[in-house]
């Protein structure tokens, strides 16, 4: 058995920025959105728009806000000001029809929670936990693990993995919830090679299913790489395109100022 992977309709256009090329209407949609913490702005008039069956990298330097986002996204924070629109409807909570994968950092390994338990979470937005776990929960859960080749860990504490393999657990409750939207915050910092490329095959595999994939990143090579559509982020769009247009020496000179190390002659002037 296999996890369920449903289709949804292909792409029909690129985002920029808040604009489209094409007719389609966008999975996805961040209208004005805005957050501060007290007297802190993280986030400023953020407009964009996240397509059916397309890949977006989020880039900026630490503080830039690209967590903020991807937690407004998921609706487990409320923006300051805008909104975050689902399929045309207003998003304010979390919803079973969007993943997110957290940062490693922000996780607690030390709680006592099975591998096998940390993928069966990715059906706790979709059913009751007041009944015990399904036994087709329970096959979902661990073809899931497979797919990420973490099966045979399936009882093991969480916290006894490495980094690469808490990954994959955690990728592999995404793929669980079966959501249209996947969101990811730096799913390759701290994991080896082999996790880095297994991440990159799953994220392409639901790409091709027609999920909306968005994931944060600061190596810009693989942002560049591994991405349809890239945003430069720092606490507002500096600007968001196909990586080939957006990444220039004067857009990563406003996105990182001095605190980024690239070699700008490799790179084409706007």
């Amino acid at each position: 058995m296999t996890a369920t992977v449903i289709p949804s309709s292909s792409p029909s256009g690129k985002a920029v920025g808040s604009q489209l090329i094409g007719s389609g209407s966008p999975r996805m949609q961040t209208v004005g959105l805005c957050v501060h913490f007290e007297d802190r702005s993280a986030l400023d008039d953020i407009c964009l728009d996240f397509q059916t069956g397309e890949t977006t990298s989020l880039v900026g330097p630490n503080g830039a806000g690209k967590s903020t986002l991807l937690r407004c996204l998921d609706g487990i924070l409320a923006p300051t000001h805008g909104e975050v629109f689902l399929d045309g409807q207003p998003l304010h909570r979390p919803s079973p029809r969007v993943a997110y994968v957290p940062q490693r950092s922000d996780v607690d390994w030390k709680f006592p929670i099975s591998v096998l338990d940390v993928a069966l979470m990715g059906r706790a937005l979709r059913t009751s936990r007041l009944f015990p776990v399904p036994a087709r929960d329970r096959e979902d859960a661990l073809a899931a693990l497979a797919q990420v080749r973490m099966d045979r860990y399936a009882p093991v504490q969480i916290g006894a993995l490495s980094g690469g393999q808490q990954q994959r657990v955690f990728i592999a409750r995404a793929l669980l919830q079966n959501a249209e939207v996947v969101l990811l915050d730096e799913p390759f910092s701290g994991v080896d090679a082999p996790t880095q490329a297994l991440v990159l095959q799953v994220l392409d595999d639901l790409r091709l299913a027609g999920k909306t994939i968005v994931f944060a990143k600061h190596d810009l090579t693989m942002a560049e790489r591994s991405a349809d559509v890239c945003v430069l982020l720092n606490r507002r769009v500096v600007d968001a395109g196909p990586p080939s247009r957006v990444m220039t020496v004067r857009n990563l000179q406003s996105t990182f100022g001095g605190s980024a190390a690239f070699n700008v002659e490799s790179r084409p002037a706007p």
